[in-house]
């Protein structure tokens, strides 16, 4: 069954009427009631083009959180073949937000590290929803240095509404993990691809996502703030998270547009979460054409515009 987001309840009541009429047809001998259904769900597929066709930021951040869209794991499972779960930071403990481990995509060896939120209210809780401690982050460094020594490709997958603000995470040193994973991206010397799957929040994301080439899908945001925790500092009050969602640039067209990132991935109509496999496909795609290009680069030119493409961000304009 679909959750519909709050912006979609003109398109719930009308495929539950449609649906209703389905369930009376085929419970209910000598009623044919096919033609209404099908022109209700005709108006359903042209409300939800429309819906879709120009969201605001705001609801672009309701989309990119939708609970149903596919995470970290629905991506590895359906791209990458002999996954192999690397666990633990060698330190304190594993975080269950970041997951991570070696595999292949379409038979080229990769080392694959992805924030998971869980799918259902145990898996979540588990998951932590997507916010990693000072481990997680550390965890990510050292896969990232495995794949180093070994000369494989990285690939992230971000989707995160930040790192966990908790008190032991901030004893454990969250601010340090999360600089020491930055500098680990631009520091290695393999391809590095990242992609914001949902939520690209703080500087969460932004451990996982300085890489070479830095890649969102058409619903997902990547921001320094949530909206809500933005429009709590600037105007005390929560409830200004659209206008909040319109300053901060988040959406992916923004951010193509001011060089933040490199490529967008066309979701299909009404977002990911209503097509998990054409979504993923095409995440895998553009992966592969990526990566190819990638390749062909040197360690040394791989790390020089690495460097050079995020000293180059907000430079724009700058005399």
């Amino acid at each position: 069954m679909h959750t519909y987001l709050e912006f979609e309840k003109g398109l719930a009541e009308i495929d539950g009427k449609a649906q209703e009429l389905r369930v009376l047809e085929n419970k209910t001998k000598g009623i044919s009631a096919s033609s209404e259904a099908e022109a209700l769900e005709k108006k359903s597929e042209a409300l939800l083009i429309q819906l879709y066709k120009d969201l605001t930021p705001w609801r672009k951040c309701q989309v990119a959180r939708h609970p149903m869209r596919p995470h970290s794991m629905d991506y590895i499972n359906q791209l990458f073949t002999d996954f192999t779960l690397l666990a633990g930071d060698r330190n304190f403990s594993d975080d269950k937000a970041i997951i991570g481990g070696l595999a292949r995509l379409n038979d080229r060896p990769v080392m694959v590290i992805g924030h998971e939120k869980g799918h259902d209210t145990n898996s979540r809780i588990y998951r932590n929803f997507g916010m990693a401690r000072p481990e997680g982050y550390r965890k990510a460094v050292r896969l990232m240095d495995m794949a180093n020594r070994f000369k494989i490709p990285i690939i992230t997958l971000v989707d995160t509404p930040g790192a966990f603000p908790g008190k032991g995470a901030e004893e454990r040193g969250q601010a340090e993990a999360i600089a020491r994973t930055i500098e680990k991206c631009l520091t290695v010397s393999v391809p590095l691809v990242s992609i914001i799957i949902g939520e690209g929040g703080s500087g969460g994301a932004v451990a996982l996502a300085s890489a070479n080439k830095v890649i969102m899908l058409e619903h997902s945001i990547y921001s320094v703030i949530s909206p809500e925790g933005c429009a709590s500092i600037l105007w005390k009050d929560a409830e200004k998270m659209r206008e909040a969602a319109d300053a901060l640039k988040l959406t992916a067209q923004n951010l193509f547009e001011l060089k933040v990132i490199d490529n967008i991935v066309p979701e299909p109509v009404g977002g990911a979460q209503r097509n998990k496999e054409e979504t993923i496909n095409k995440v895998g795609i553009v992966l592969e054409n990526v990566l190819s290009g990638l390749e062909k680069i040197s360690s040394k030119d791989l790390m020089r515009e690495r460097r050079e493409k995020f000293l180059f961000v907000g430079t724009q304009g700058i005399n």
